[in-house]
């Protein structure tokens, strides 16, 4: 179908939006005379990316399953992670304005950064081309890379930042070089049209599934998937709390979302070999995630080898792909994915008031008696972490519920086996940070001081905890 200039533009509403939100960030902050930490500029990148998520849902409505410049699909699976991205994002934003405010005097960057970010999601997570698709990484890259090591001054952050980069960089060179594999055994980048040439030459099998490993390698970089995952804990303890919770949900998200469309767009021919290779490394993600995070005294780095771990059950979704509607794969993987963002993003930004009483520190003995000391703090995180280990009534109960109903029905059973194992280690260090907050006696302290931005984004992220759970 032949598309007019007007119905591009309504196609392509929401990544317009923040594109001329990202802009506007810059110079609002640019035109104001009087600095206010940059609160006008988060205000105006928030009202941005709300209206490209209700411009995503509106899409939904009137324009389903449409195919935009032969290169993006406006569909359901694109949209809802359009949805789920920007309205991470603007969560992030909300909860930093107080955390940035004297920590940099460059803020209006910091919020168009995070808007750009989004931009680069919303294109990714629709692109049906593979050249689209890389530039697409690499535009999220660095803008991620950038907020990495935004703390100028701070060793942690810097080096965060230099980690992230080293490792992006290799993985956009394999994934380049498994995209120039594709483009050389089929003559297109279109994933459909990839999908059809590896179907009908029968000669390619082997070379097609080179090409299956290199790009499964540079996107499984984007999902911290093992063993493309060295980046994240140091990246995620080391960068700024807010944009750790970013990278740990929203990224990731797209991450998944490329990785879904790609597998199942442009390699359906070889669905035998990458369920059983995704199946494996979904199993060594878990173990390795899980494992790690059981050692780790720093709360904010067990909850970076925790999103490890929780990629993997999110791979499961994908690995379980089903045509049955309700208990499919993918819709597994979209659920799970949805309550992950709001608790994982809850999770680690209550670690902002224990890191500005400690001085940056969030050892696990800090969290000593914190039910005592701020009571209301202490319940949240005993809600984010109840979600995080799949104990209802949570979303993460909901998510992995439809997981592992996937799996399951897809006769998977060893794969919901040890599911079910890493559920119990993860269970354990989960609980553990509950039990220092209730059972331990804690430093006599005084309560701690929340910002009015945060605690609404921590009410809201139980809220939909809560509700999706329900």
């Amino acid at each position: 179908m032949t598309l007019n200039a007007i119905e591009t533009i309504r196609l392509l509403s929401p990544e317009l939006v923040l594109l001329i939100t990202g802009f506007l960030v810059i110079g609002v902050d640019l035109a104001q005379r009087r600095r206010d930490e940059g609160r006008l500029a988060a205000t105006v990148a928030v009202i941005g990316l709300l209206l490209a998520a209700f411009q995503a849902i509106y899409l939904y409505f009137v324009a389903p399953n449409t195919i935009v410049l032969s290169t993006l699909a406006i569909d359901l699976y694109g949209l809802f992670f359009k949805v789920a991205a920007t309205v991470g994002v603007a969560l992030v934003i909300i909860a930093s304005v107080n955390f940035m405010a004297g920590r940099s005097k460059f803020l209006g960057e910091f919020y168009a950064l995070l808007v750009f970010a989004a931009l680069a999601i919303s294109v990714l997570v629709s692109a049906t081309n593979l050249l689209l698709i890389y530039v697409s990484i690499e535009f999220l890259s660095i803008t991620s890379y950038i907020l990495a090591g935004f703390l100028r001054g701070d060793v942690r952050s810097e080096e965060a930042a230099i980690k992230y980069f080293l490792y992006g960089a290799s993985a956009g060179a394999i994934l380049l070089f498994g995209i120039s594999l594709l483009f050389g055994l089929t003559g297109t980048t279109d994933l459909a049209a990839v999908g059809k040439a590896l179907q009908a030459g029968g000669d390619m099998h082997w070379l097609g599934l080179i090409a299956l490993v290199l790009v499964l390698a540079g996107l499984g970089y984007k999902a911290s998937l093992v063993p493309f995952h060295q980046w994240a804990p140091d990246t995620y303890d080391g960068a700024p709390t807010p944009i750790a919770a970013f990278l740990s949900t929203a990224s990731k998200a797209a991450g998944f979302a490329v990785v879904g469309r790609v597998f199942l767009v442009a390699f359906p021919q070889f669905q035998p070999e990458w369920t059983q290779l995704l199946g494996a490394i979904a199993v060594l993600t878990m173990f390795l995630g899980n494992l790690t995070a059981l050692k780790q005294k720093s709360v904010k780095r067990m909850l970076a080898y925790s999103s490890i771990g929780q990629a993997g059950y999110i791979l499961l979704g994908l690995v379980a792909v089903s045509s049955d509607p309700t208990f499919g794969g993918i819709n597994g993987l979209m659920i799970y994915l949805f309550g992950y963002i709001f608790t994982n993003v809850g999770a680690f930004l209550l670690l902002l008031p224990i890191e500005k009483q400690t001085g940056g520190s969030t050892d696990l003995t800090h969290f000593d008696g914190l039910a005592t000391r701020a009571p209301g703090l202490a319940l949240l995180m005993s809600l984010f972490l109840i979600s995080l280990a799949g104990i209802p009534p949570t979303a993460g109960f909901i998510g992995k519920f439809y997981v592992f109903a996937a799996v399951v029905n897809q006769k998977m059973l060893w794969l919901g086996a040890l599911a079910a194992v890493n559920t119990v280690i993860a269970a354990f260090y989960y609980l553990n940070v509950i039990r220092h907050m209730y059972f331990a006696e804690g430093p006599a302290q005084d309560g701690m001081s929340v910002s009015r931005g945060l605690m609404a984004v921590l009410a809201i992220n139980a809220v939909m905890v809560l509700a999706i759970g329900i």
